[in-house]
């Protein structure tokens, strides 16, 4: 198959979407199919890159003043579709509902090739950013649901990566998803052994050997309320010698580093910034006693996935799609939205009983199994080989010989001097 990714982020960019997008080029790149990615370039200048299979289109974009080292594009419609053309996908995968996402609809139907959608975001996300005034969140909310039902109706399939958000767009648009799960590594991504030494990374961190580790991934911004995971440990760090790392990055960190000083942990809180799993974030996972998130957005965490991957008890808000994979009393603890006493108290109580958070641990990494990376890539690549059919190439555009055709998708990144 030939197989068109069309997404705004893409690592060295950081995101949920980012993240997915890369594992679904290579891995479907991996298996054989020849693979394009058209995104925004992470730099000031676009450019393409080349490996066995798999092509990147990273075009002109600029600076995404809301995301810490987010850049997005403008509306560079023929050099999208150009692209295209030239590539001639049997299926096109979009990950943005928006401005890349219109550009793919419109190669799709006219050149009448399957177009599919996975849903990141859903309109609480986009409404969380704007200012806090009665009536205006839940105004905007509904516009975009609008906007969703007319939006979805036009791709071939619907993708979400949890069942709650499939049932909430089922509910909303009229349109029952596919639920993939995005997946995760297992086998990077795993349980401590008793014979594991961390003690280097514990010193690289700022951490003595034996303390214990009350742990918080993910972006460091507004809607993400990392505020209340600082609160709720503050309030368990007064009766524990625990300490408090927050790995991330993002517009509310320095704000975050001085609620710490406020709150008198400073000494006791650490903030190494964003961390890959390449550069020792399973590690990290692996010396946590426990996790804990107050996000209420998320359509599918990818840091809690990992986190029960790496066996930890963990602490959340029951809202969105937490609940799947947080089961309350069981591998974790859920409290209400905005209960940071309850936050606090569910941490104190996994510090304070090694053994239950142990145990509850042990669960985590069970209900990780169904997640496994590798099940997400076969479901994906079975859909698309649901969708194609054996076809004459009918590109949309003017028709460009075959031998220029890699040479054309890397002139249209280039940009004159």
């Amino acid at each position: 198959m030939r197989i068109a990714y069309l997404t705004q982020s893409y690592p060295p960019m950081i995101s949920g979407a980012a993240i997915l997008v890369e594992r679904l080029a290579r891995s479907m790149a991996m298996r054989g199919h020849q693979v394009l990615v058209i995104a925004a370039s992470d730099k000031k200048h676009p450019y393409a890159s080349y490996q066995e299979n798999l092509t990147v289109a990273r075009l002109r974009s600029i600076f995404n003043p809301l995301r810490v080292g987010q850049r997005f594009l403008l509306y560079p419609r023929f050099k999208i579709l150009r692209a295209l053309n030239e590539f001639c996908p049997d299926i096109i995968h979009t990950h943005d509902p928006l401005l890349i996402g219109q550009l793919g609809l419109e190669y799709a139907h006219r050149g009448r090739i399957p177009i599919l959608l996975t849903v990141h975001q859903v309109p609480w996300f986009a409404a969380s950013y704007l200012p806090n005034i009665t009536g205006i969140r839940s105004v905007s909310e509904s516009i975009l649901w609008a906007y969703a039902r007319r939006m979805q109706r036009r791709f071939t399939s619907v993708i979400t990566p949890s069942h709650t958000v499939s049932d909430l767009a089922a509910r909303k648009t009229g349109i029952q998803p596919t639920t993939i799960s995005n997946g995760i590594a297992l086998k990077t991504l795993h349980p401590r052994v008793s014979s594991d030494d961390n003690t280097a990374i514990r010193k690289s961190l700022g951490l003595s050997p034996k303390v214990p580790v009350i742990l918080h991934v993910g972006r460091l911004d507004i809607e993400k309320n990392v505020e209340r995971v600082i609160q709720a440990a503050a309030q368990a760090m007064q009766q524990t010698e625990a300490h408090l790392l927050i790995v991330g990055d993002g517009s509310q960190k320095h704000a975050l580093m001085q609620m710490c000083e406020t709150l008198k942990i400073a000494g006791r809180a650490h903030f190494p910034g964003y961390i890959t799993l390449q550069e020792g974030l399973p590690e990290i996972y692996r010396l946590a006693s426990l996790f804990v998130t107050a996000s209420e957005i998320e359509v599918q965490s990818l840091v809690l996935l990992e986190a029960i991957a790496s066996g930890l008890p963990i602490v959340a808000v029951r809202a969105t799609f937490v609940p799947e994979i947080v089961q309350a009393g069981v591998n974790g603890f859920l409290v209400e939205p905005g209960n940071i006493n309850g936050l606090a108290n569910a941490i104190s109580v996994i510090l304070k009983n090694p053994q239950q958070g142990y145990e509850m641990g042990r669960i985590s990494r069970k209900i990780a199994d169904k997640h496994d990376i590798r099940i997400s890539m076969d479901l994906h690549e079975q859909l698309y080989a649901g969708f194609v059919k054996p076809r004459e190439s009918q590109p949309v555009l003017e028709a460009v010989d075959t031998q220029s055709r890699w040479e054309s998708i890397k002139r249209s990144t280039e940009i004159s001097k």
